[in-house]
């Protein structure tokens, strides 16, 4: 079920891509042949930066494709490397929880404050907002779950981590 959420989180996002591509093309088409704009373009261009960041994280997490610099990391034993990575997934965890506490109170106050955004269309601010907190919630679940399994595989005597191919031949 969370795989089909990540997809769904994910598709999301590439559409918020091409949304931002057309908006951007459209605004530039209108003020070159028209002397005109698209109303409200730098606020829908960055709630769809938003949508395009935060939404495929947690499907980045679940492929553990984050940017990770692991110079050190590949230089030390394989048990201290996958403790490693838990730590990093734990510390990941906790990063993450006030950014979650921090999106809720935005969102609750949007939502009661009714704010919008000054401009041509009056935008609500609720919907950005939302979806933040949607992105980053998906993402720590998934990490939970991936510390959890972590730690089960690795006290199985399990590895997470494989010696690279070009070291061991």
């Amino acid at each position: 079920m969370l795989r089909r959420i990540e997809r769904l989180l994910t598709d999301l996002s590439v559409i918020a891509v091409l949304g931002l591509g057309a908006m951007i093309t459209a605004n530039v088409l209108m003020r070159t042949l028209f002397n005109s704009g698209v109303p409200d373009t730098t606020v829908i261009v960055a709630e769809l930066m938003v949508a395009a960041v935060i939404l495929p994280m947690a499907a980045t997490t679940a492929a553990r494709a984050h940017i990770a610099v692991e110079l050190l990391a590949n230089q030390m034993p394989l048990r201290v490397h996958d403790a490693l990575i838990i730590f990093g997934s734990i510390f990941g965890l906790v990063a993450l929880a006030p950014l979650i506490w921090a999106g809720w109170r935005e969102l609750t106050h949007a939502i009661e404050a009714g704010s919008f955004f000054f401009g041509d269309l009056h935008l609500p601010k609720w919907p950005g907002r939302l979806i933040f907190l949607i992105g980053i919630s998906f993402c720590w679940l998934r990490l939970a779950i991936m510390v959890a399994g972590d730690i089960r595989t690795v006290r199985a005597g399990g590895r997470l981590s494989e010696p690279d191919t070009e070291e061991a031949a």
